[in-house]
């Protein structure tokens, strides 16, 4: 009968590990994945540092200058005058220092940009999760008087509103509501998309099933997970208010006596061969504050977009 000679490794010289679980691994999850992301493009720091500054500037234009935007520091010896020492940027037809305009004028611009967002992203995101979550003649409703509003262009309407208002009670929350109120179609549809996607998740069905109301379980499970999109919208929206104020202060139908960038460019216009600069000048702080939000808002889609950070 032969010898089989059978080997047989040591096992304190084997390196076998089984269902080690690897506690150095990085966590997770859409947010800090989309942070990763983003961290590492230089265009989201810039924007993100632009749009920074501005919204310093609007709560805070006495650190930017300490001179008065108007009534007794114009002076019409300096009409259109060009730059000068403490007066970068030159003056304005009526003798007023341009800088200090554009200081001022960002605190209209973003305030009344950041409530028109808020109006109209809180409007479409009611209007959408109801139609979508409870679905059925409340959401053919909804859906019906979206697309109503939808149709409905918010910065015609906006001037139809501020335009039958007394000037007396043209105030920076009459001309949010104004835009946001005949803007949040676009974010409905998105917000009734998203949760329509949301709610076929088992989580969603489990909570149902333990009992949960429908509401709670909306407000709760659903509505937390649905924002990515909402936040985007948000900031690109945020973007297009900001052009809709400056374009009803441009048309002289904007806020009354309030220094606002779309007035400035309004009446530098006549003066655009003689004195071009003041009129570039407000005209250049409304475009990168703009596109300042509104290339944090691509930033935010694509980082919260897996699909669109593979493809990168």
């Amino acid at each position: 009968m032969s010898d089989h000679t059978h080997f047989v490794a040591p096992v304190k010289d084997a390196d076998v590990v089984v269902d080690q679980v690897r506690v150095d691994e990085k966590r997770s999850n859409l947010w800090l994945d989309a942070w990763r992301d983003m961290r590492g493009r230089p265009l989201f720091w810039v924007s993100l540092v632009v749009a920074a500054l501005v919204v310093v500037m609007a709560a805070f234009p006495s650190l930017f200058t300490n001179i008065s935007p108007s009534g007794g520091a114009c002076n019409l010896a300096d009409s259109n005058g060009g730059p000068s020492r403490g007066h970068p940027l030159g003056f304005t037809r009526q003798g007023c220092d341009i800088w200090t305009r554009i200081a001022w004028g960002a605190r209209t611009s973003i305030v009344v940009g950041l409530l028109a967002t808020l109006i109209g992203t809180s409007i479409g995101l009611v209007m959408g999760s109801l139609a979508a979550f409870y679905g059925g003649f409340l959401d053919s409703v909804l859906s019906r008087v979206g697309d109503i509003f939808f149709t409905i262009p918010y910065v015609i309407a906006a001037i139809v509103v501020m335009t039958v208002m007394p000037s007396d009670q043209r105030t920076m929350l009459v001309l949010a509501f104004a835009i946001g109120g005949f803007s949040w179609a676009s974010t409905a549809r998105i917000v009734r998309a998203e949760i329509l996607r949301v709610k076929q998740f088992d989580f969603v069905m489990a909570s149902i099933a333990l009992g949960m109301h429908r509401f709670k379980t909306l407000v709760v499970h659903v509505l937390p997970n649905a924002m990515a999109p909402v936040i985007v919208v948000a900031t690109i929206s945020l973007g297009h208010a900001i052009v809709a104020e400056s374009t009803l202060a441009f048309l002289g139908i904007g806020l009354n006596d309030t220094i606002s960038w779309g007035a400035d460019i309004g009446e530098a216009q006549t003066t655009i061969r003689t004195a071009p600069m003041a009129l570039f000048w407000p005209s250049l702080a409304l475009t990168c504050t703009v596109l300042a939000f509104i290339t944090l808002g691509e930033v935010f889609r694509d980082a919260l977009d897996p699909k669109a950070r593979a493809e990168r």
